[in-house]
Formats: structure tokens, sequence, C-alpha cells
């Protein structure tokens, strides 16, 4: 059933979040290394994407909310080492790096980043260690039809065009109609992600899935800390 699409559904998917025009991404080149790293501008202005040119976590995706959490990651914990350095996210082929506020300068922040990148390839150590809780949502024998196809929709349709904007959509459950998902990344703060949740994920899930009601955002314990601390 999914392998046939609405082609209006899709792009309406796809043009959802307000884009800045095209521009060529930035490419930062070490001659001594040859190595090329390109950066991407993504939805959320606190967010930039940066592109080595290199496998970094195959076909899975992580997230470091704070500098605890990069414990099974060596270029997590380098990276946090940078000062304005909020969150990091791993995607097959590409970071996403969090600053701290608006205020900051990327152009402050870049050289740090560019350089923690490039020594780290260059260290041949590995982006994360064994120890790395997996985060995936591939299916289980426990799983229904429906929670079936959802995984499937999310794996096929959803999660790439999340990942192209530096970010990530994760499957946490079902229930009673509801899908519950947890954005990473770029999404995590964004100001229009709740907008890609509702019109862009929500809409593309009941078109092919008439058991979904609605989605949902949940959020870790660590997700709930730092929006109390926020807060007050």
């Amino acid at each position: 059933m999914l392998k046939d699409h609405n082609l209006r559904t899709q792009q309406s998917f796809h043009h959802l979040a307000p884009k800045k025009p095209f521009l060529p991404p930035a490419v930062w080149h070490n001659a001594v290394r040859g190595m090329f790293i390109q950066t991407q501008d993504t939805p959320n202005p606190n967010s930039l994407k940066f592109i080595p040119g290199k496998e970094v976590l195959e076909s899975r995706t992580m997230e470091f909310s704070t500098p605890a959490a990069a414990f099974c990651s060596p270029l997590a914990r380098q990276l946090f080492k940078i000062e304005g350095v909020k969150s990091i996210f791993f995607g097959p082929d590409f970071i996403t790096i969090t600053k701290e506020s608006e205020d900051l300068d990327w152009n402050l922040l870049k050289p740090d980043i560019y350089a923690t990148i490039m020594d780290f390839f260059a260290s041949g150590l590995p982006v994360v260690t064994e120890e790395a809780p997996r985060t995936d949502t591939a299916a289980s024998e426990d799983d229904d039809e429906v929670v079936l196809m959802i995984k499937e929709l999310l794996d096929t349709r959803i999660r790439p065009t999340v990942q192209e904007d530096g970010g990530d959509v994760i499957y946490k459950g079902f229930e009673d109609g509801i899908v519950q998902l947890k954005l990473q990344g770029s999404c995590t703060s964004c100001p229009s992600s709740i907008i890609t949740l509702k019109n862009g994920i929500q809409n593309m899930l009941q078109f092919y899935i008439p058991e979904v009601e609605g989605v949902e955002q949940v959020v870790d314990d660590d997700d709930d800390v730092e929006k109390e601390a926020n807060s007050t």
C-alpha cells in the first residue's frame, strides 16, 4: 500500500517549512588533509548542518543534547568542548550543530568546528563506541500491522526528508490512534517544527494509514529538565 503514493501529498510535505532562497553551501577545504567540509543552512537559524564528505553513522542517527549524553562518542565529546555548542546530532553523512543562542555568530564558531571535525576523522577513532544505544525505528516481532506500516512510512518517506534539513524523527509509540514521535537535531527547537509535525507528518500518516488519528511530540527526561530550566 505504501508503494503507490500521491505526488501532491509528497510535494506539500517537502515544502512545509519556510525555506531561505537557495544558496550554494559553503565549503571549507584544508589542503594539508585533503578534506572538504560543506555547511548547509537548516530551517532552524540556531542549527547548522556540516557535511564532511565522509560517512558519519552509516544508516542510523544519534542525538546528544548534553555533554553527559556524549559518553559513547569521542567526536561529540570534542565538539562539546567548543564554547557555544548546545547540542549535536549525527546523521548518516552529516553533523548538525545547534548553538546556545541566536546572538552567537556562526562565523566565530565555524573555525573551531571545522578543525575539530577534521582532526577527529584524521585520528581514525570511531564516531561512536560499541556501548552507544540504538535509537532507530526498526521493526520488531511485537509490532502489529499498523505499527509496521507507520515505521515503514517513517523510514521510507518521512525521515529522509527531515534529515535533509539536518534533523530526524524517531518513533516512540502508538496508542489510541496517536503516533508518538520525538524530533531530533535541527527540528528540536525549530520555530517551524510544530508545522512540520502537524501539517506534514500527521497529514502523510493519515493519508496512508486510516487508523492514525493524530501525532504528538514526546520529549526525554533531559529535554524536560532543560525546558524547566529555561522557563525559570
